[in-house]
């Protein structure tokens, strides 16, 4: 038998999932609690009963946003198998992909005010994740501030490719191949004692061997 509570939580969800459709098709300016009431199939008044306006609704949107790419992010970080520079890259084309596939939910992810404590603490918690896999390449030092080079690059890639201003056949180049040269240009000005040294290195120093993701080559 489902419980109050339980049924609460799955009118909230149908909620924020018929949110999200409406979002993606028409932008902020097709989210109405009365359009998300109808298109998740509740009563009329349900959704004034999870949210208190609309803007909430959309913040929520955001802060689900955050913390799935944050979710991507740490799953990245622990993955053994590609080099520091190749968990970077995917992780800044993990943020560019959203732009890609959702414009209007990255566009939110941006636009929400920072004066949401959960608004703060789910991008908070993506910034921690992305500053600890540039610091894998860098150094914990200087991840800041490469860190704040990278982020506002792939954002200015993402807005530029949204705007149609970013075609390759003007450029000569796309969007991943900037991610690959902007992190490419970083690894190369960072003295390699900077760089996280990897742990199986640590374990392992004869043994162990880069992948060839993150394999230099020779000068």
């Amino acid at each position: 038998m489902v419980t109050r509570t339980e049924a609460a939580a799955a009118t909230r969800r149908a909620l924020v999932h018929a949110a999200s459709e409406l979002l993606d098709e028409g932008g902020p300016e097709s989210v109405t609690l009365r359009a998300v009431g109808a298109r998740a199939g509740v009563s009329r008044g349900a959704p004034y009963g999870h949210f208190d306006n609309k803007e909430g609704l959309l913040a929520e949107l955001a802060i689900d946003a955050w913390n799935t790419v944050a979710d991507g992010a740490e799953q990245l970080r622990a993955d053994d198998r590609a080099g520091p520079r190749a968990r970077l890259e995917s992780a800044l084309l993990m943020l560019i992909g959203v732009a890609r596939r959702q414009p209007h939910l990255y566009a939110l992810m941006f636009s929400t005010p920072a004066s949401s404590p959960e608004a703060v603490a789910a991008s908070g918690r993506l910034q921690n994740q992305f500053l600890a896999i540039v610091a894998d390449l860098v150094g914990p030092g200087d991840a800041p501030r490469y860190g704040a080079l990278l982020m506002s690059s792939a954002h200015g890639i993402a807005g530029l490719e949204l705007s149609g201003h970013l075609a390759k056949d003007a450029w000569t180049v796309d969007g991943d191949e900037l991610v690959g040269m902007l992190v490419g240009a970083i690894e190369a000005v960072v003295p390699p004692q900077r760089m996280r040294v990897d742990p199986r290195r640590e374990a392992d120093p004869e043994g162990w061997a880069p992948s060839d993701s993150n394999r230099r080559p020779a000068d």
